[in-house]
């Protein structure tokens, strides 16, 4: 038996806080009655569904770690597009990727069926290092790493980066534990600089170390 909230998460729907938030907002039922906060479920017996359609909780864990091309979208509800990350990988089973790599970047991502995994990766409070290596249009000065370094007001607030070093004239590597959307170009952007080439080598742990551009590996299990 297991708590509710948790067995939406296994199913990959959501984060534990917006399932908690569902379940309040009575959208859950289990067996045909409102699913209840806190309450326990057996996810081989009981029939949960939200909003009516029936919750599908997943057996075995599956885990790729794939080196996206330019291109592929992140997005897998974009029934149009005609490159997604998640057509790099077999279709069966169903997986998702953790985080997003805008379409005009590239490297590392992570696409599973954990939704616990998930949760745990894209939460702001588990503060997951990512690691970039990035080429702007024109030479670094100190002065753009020195703004880079003490944060760059965007529209919702203050973006950090953690580690920034210059590499090369125009190149430099950045880490982060922020995620905001294409926060590395709109840093870039607001210092005077236009991103010319992004790419995430690193999540957490785990490192893109020689796998080419649309390959991927499949683990076993996920190293924590």
């Amino acid at each position: 038996m297991i708590y509710l909230q948790k067995a939406i998460v296994l199913a990959g729907v959501c984060s534990r806080r917006k399932a908690e938030s569902m379940i309040k907002l009575g959208m859950v039922k289990v067996n045909g009655e409102i699913g209840k906060l806190g309450q326990k479920v057996d996810i081989k017996e009981d029939i949960i569904k939200i909003n009516g359609k029936r919750l599908i909780i997943i057996g075995d864990k599956t885990y790729y770690l794939v080196n996206k091309p330019k291109g592929y979208i992140t997005t897998v509800s974009d029934m149009h597009a005609e490159k997604k990350v998640v057509d790099l990988v077999p279709h069966r089973p169903k997986v998702w990727p953790i985080g997003r790599l805008d379409k005009d970047s590239r490297g590392l991502i992570i696409l599973t069926n954990d939704g616990e995994l998930t949760n745990q990766l894209t939460h702001p409070r588990y503060l997951h290092e990512k690691e970039y290596e990035v080429e702007v249009n024109k030479n670094i000065s100190d002065a753009f790493l020195e703004k880079m370094e003490k944060g760059v007001m965007l529209d919702h607030g203050l973006a950090l980066a953690d580690i920034i070093k210059k590499t090369a004239k125009k190149k430099f590597s950045i880490i982060l534990h922020q995620g905001w959307k294409r926060q590395i170009r709109r840093m870039a952007e607001k210092c005077g600089y236009i991103v010319t080439d992004l790419k995430r080598v690193r999540i957490g742990k785990i490192e893109i170390g020689a796998l080419r551009e649309g390959q991927y590996i499949k683990l076993k299990i996920f190293p924590k």
